[in-house]
């Protein structure tokens, strides 16, 4: 089964700079933007964009929670309409700047703590399923949770991400927090390969938990992101997705 390589990127504000998003580009498939809410400005967005152009990665939307001082990464109480509309809001944004380089976009991708709520809370993972059909995008999300089930009743396609660069729980959950650490490249590659090859992974308590793996994804923000994203590329090479850049083939 092919996979893809997803990164998080365009999360600079001003004069600000967070990430080595050119960097990173050539070892993804897969750049998710953000969209102005948990980071990023309208320059930031179109310059990402033209740099996703530029190497060939499709565009996908990176909705976050309206809070840039805690990067998105704190929850809200959001209610289902309420995040449904934020995520309308991201994604048209991006989109205007997509067209603009006669584009087409790939897919969303809820960010931070959105994708965490979504993971526990039904009115949250409905909220972007209503947003991602009235856009007509594929979403990349996470296996083994509510939001895998709330799509899979809607008969929605996911595909489920696995983090090259964090941790995980005794439930298969990633542990988001606030900053990263560096992880090793190589011990990253190796996690990515186990999580595919056997859809499981190791847990921070030491247990083998499992874990669902469409999608791989590099944190720019991550100490060292581009030779993680490097070292992941090379150990998936065999595997990558190799449809066109403007296509939104991620299933």
């Amino acid at each position: 089964m092919a996979v893809s390589i997803n990164c998080d990127l365009g999360e600079a504000f001003g004069i600000w700079r967070l990430g080595d998003d050119e960097g990173c580009m050539p070892f993804i498939t897969h750049a998710n933007i953000a969209c102005g809410y948990h980071a990023s400005d309208p320059r930031t967005m179109w310059r990402t964009v033209r740099l996703a152009k530029q190497h060939g990665v499709r565009v996908g939307a990176h909705p976050g929670l309206p809070d840039r001082e805690g990067f998105g990464r704190r929850e809200m109480k959001l209610s289902r309409e309420e995040v449904t509309a934020l995520v309308l809001y991201q994604v048209g944004a991006l989109d205007a700047f997509v067209r603009a380089e006669n584009m087409r976009m790939s897919h969303l991708k809820p960010h931070g703590a959105l994708m965490g709520m979504a993971m526990n809370d039904s009115a949250v993972a409905e909220g972007i399923a209503e947003a991602a059909a009235a856009l007509e995008l594929p979403v990349i999300g996470v296996g083994n949770c509510v939001m895998e089930q709330v799509f899979a009743a809607r008969g929605m396609p996911l595909a489920c991400e696995f983090y090259a660069d964090l941790d995980y729980d005794d439930r298969g959950w990633q542990i988001i927090t606030m900053h990263h650490d560096a992880v090793d490249p190589e011990a990253a590659a190796a996690k990515v390969l186990r999580a595919v090859h056997e859809g499981r992974t190791r847990s921070v308590n030491g247990r083998d938990v499992p874990v669902k793996a469409d999608s791989i994804c590099v944190h720019s923000d991550t100490p060292g992101a581009v030779a993680v994203a490097k070292s992941v590329w090379a150990a998936l090479s065999s595997k990558l997705e190799q449809s066109a850049p403007d296509s939104a083939a991620l299933f």
